[in-house]
């Protein structure tokens, strides 16, 4: 089970700055996800599923689990960055561990070791249907630290 760290950002307006900057992520707004809690270091996001995120069986598609492990590790570690840098991925991998059938996706992600250049990270996906929640992926990922200068190149 993933428990928030005791992280200090360092942009005390860290919070307002990633909402701000996923309102610019127009695929994360198109898939539907939305933000749940922001912490230093820890994100939980969710989507209501609809037909479009599923596969042909009825399951919610493993790219959209992917994506959702993607973009919560990543806003993870974007809350622990100046305000003059951001993160892109260099890694994910993922393990999908029980099909997903249910009415939410649920994330929750965080940053564990966070370096200068390289953050790692973990993200635990779920599925509701009903009151039940049952994990069906967990992810690794390492996001790397640009800055506005690195993203000009």
């Amino acid at each position: 089970m993933i428990e928030k760290l005791n992280w200090k950002p360092l942009d005390p307006d860290f919070e307002a700055r990633m909402i701000e900057k996923s309102k610019g992520n127009l695929f994360m707004q198109d898939v539907g996800f939305k933000f749940n809690k922001i912490a230093a270091g820890y994100v939980e996001t969710y989507l209501d599923l609809t037909q479009k995120h599923l596969q042909q069986m009825g399951f919610v598609h493993g790219g959209v689990t992917a994506t959702m492990a993607d973009i919560t590790t990543g806003f993870a570690a974007f809350t622990l960055v100046n305000n003059n840098q951001s993160v892109v991925t260099v890694d994910l991998k993922i393990n999908y561990i029980n099909p997903g059938k249910g009415t939410q996706l649920k994330a929750k992600g965080h940053v564990y070791k966070a370096g200068s250049k390289l953050f790692f990270c973990k993200t635990e996906i779920f599925i509701v249907n009903g009151l039940e929640e049952t994990q069906i992926a967990f992810a690794d990922s390492i996001m790397a630290v640009v800055t506005k200068e690195d993203m000009k190149k």
